[in-house]
């Protein structure tokens, strides 16, 4: 999120676009969600979720059209710099003015014509998205200096949120799978953290074990660049799909046997404000969209392309939770979904299966642990960055890198509710991310582009949602779910 504009790289087909939403999209968040729709009740889970899948939809076009109008910005300020080359190179001599003669003046150019990232040149709409813009840029582009600010800190907070749940998740996986009863009888036992792991360590110190572990792995990455292959994207995301598809089936197998144990209520309010910021977490997409939209060969089809993304998730993430509240006793549903296939032999009698899935998010969570990292620390060198200012190599290598980790480590030491980390960092830094940022970029960006371009231009990757209307009711429902969310948590507080 720290650079600026960057080459699109390869580009793909609309139908590779679809793909990659989809992967982008359903994460750890959805490992997640069958527990909160079993607190909530499945009739206001159901409603919520389609409400929530319709509010990061509009958010999303809201983003495109930005894009779309931090081309045309970027585009014609480099016009215009041109235009002041050549005036700057205009005033010439008598003999001068002979020379030139037949040479094209700058009027002649084609207004709109820039060079595309690959090479070549061409005429292009005003608004064609033919440049990565990230986020922070278009910020940059359309905030002032505190707007900006803003933007980072927000930023900053959910990505500690997402490294903490990333720091939790594997060490509570890797003790489940260590110190779980794995005998075909355990399915109905609810484990305490004071429970023996291995005599006498209990099951809160194990996770502590794995949890260092995890740190001294994965943390020295920190202190250097990571980056995701292509081809560790391939794997990981085939892993993801066989374990999400495999708890899927094995679910339905059950249910439709007879065998389900699970009596989720119809509706459960105090389970509403964490099932919100589950919810808002697992359709977090907004801030990646630059980096996927860009590449897209032919983005006539991207509002389309998008309509399916969403209706396709919001499908997987119902049959997920749906099967999953059926399936197993809502009182025994695990924060990591995965972790009921690893201790029930009525469900998966396989053990190397069982292993599988519980072992699932310790790999791909690894994998995306120092790339957020880094991201993270970029996002705070860009936070504090002052033109024409380089940090010394202490504070660069060592301060910056460290301010990342700790934090985060810290409280995965500290709690390892997963559900809860998810639910706050949805509910807080995801409800800045995905429908305030997003709802001022693109208010933001038609008012500057408009002076520019004229009321007549039109951008073509306009949202559907083109009325001022829907950017202040984003802000408006934002700040209502933000009161709300805090307002249940000050109440839970005080009954305790």
């Amino acid at each position: 999120m720290a650079g600026g504009i960057t080459e699109t790289g390869d580009l793909y087909s609309p139908y590779v676009g679809l793909v990659y939403m989809f992967n982008l999209i359903v994460g750890t968040g959805a490992l997640t969600m069958p527990k909160a729709f079993a607190s909530a009740g499945w009739v206001v889970s159901l409603a919520l979720i389609s409400f929530l899948a319709f509010m990061s939809y509009m958010t999303t076009t809201f983003v495109i059209e930005a894009m779309a109008a931090a081309n045309a910005q970027l585009r014609w300020k480099r016009r215009e710099q041109e235009e002041d080359k050549d005036s700057d190179t205009s005033d010439y001599s008598d003999e001068d003015d002979v020379v030139s003669q037949g040479r094209p003046e700058p009027e002649t150019r084609p207004i709109l014509s820039v060079q595309r990232p690959g090479g070549g040149g061409g005429h292009v709409d005003h608004f064609d998205i033919v440049e990565r813009v990230e986020m922070g840029q278009m910020a940059s582009l359309f905030f002032n200096k505190v707007g900006v600010n803003m933007f980072y800190i927000c930023m900053v907070v959910y990505l500690y949120g997402d490294l903490a749940i990333y720091a939790a998740a594997v060490p509570i996986s890797l003790m489940e799978v260590a110190c779980g009863n794995h005998s075909c009888s355990a399915g109905s036992v609810k484990y305490n953290d004071t429970d023996m792991c291995w005599d006498p360590v209990t099951r809160k110190d194990a996770y502590r074990v794995f949890l260092s572990i995890f740190v001294l792995m994965l943390g020295p990455f920190v202190f250097f660049d990571a980056q995701k292959t292509k081809y560790l994207q391939i794997l990981t995301s085939l892993m993801r799909w066989i374990a999400f598809t495999m708890m899927i089936i094995l679910a339905l197998i059950r249910i439709s046997k007879g065998r389900g144990e699970g009596r989720p209520p119809m509706a459960q309010m105090s389970g509403v404000p964490n099932l919100f910021g589950v919810c808002v977490y697992s359709f977090m997409c907004q801030h990646s969209l630059p980096s996927l939209v860009t590449p897209i060969s032919d983005k006539r089809r991207v509002g389309t392309l998008v309509v399916c993304d969403y209706v396709l998730i919001l499908g997987f993430y119902s049959l997920l939770s749906f099967t999953a509240i059926f399936c197993f006793d809502s009182s025994l549903l695990h924060d990591m979904y995965t972790l009921n296939f690893t201790d029930n032999c009525d469900v998966l009698d396989i053990a190397a299966l069982r292993y599988f899935l519980g072992l699932f998010p310790v790999f791909t969570i690894s994998t995306n642990f120092p790339i957020i990292a880094v991201t993270l620390r970029n996002n705070w060198k860009t936070l504090f960055h002052r033109d024409g200012g380089t940090y010394p190599w202490v504070v660069d290598r060592v301060v910056f890198p460290l301010i990342t980790l700790v934090p985060p480590v810290i409280v995965a030491f500290c709690t390892h509710n997963l559900e809860s980390l998810v639910g706050i960092t949805g509910a807080y830094a995801g409800t800045g991310i995905q429908y305030v940022i997003p709802a001022l970029l693109v208010y933001f960006g038609r008012r500057n582009v408009e002076p520019m371009l004229g009321t007549n231009a039109v951008n073509k990757h306009r949202s559907p949602f083109r009325h001022s209307f829907w950017v202040w009711f984003v802000v408006v429902w934002a700040t209502f779910c933000l009161m709300f969310v805090t307002a249940n948590i000050i109440l839970e507080d005080t009954k305790k």
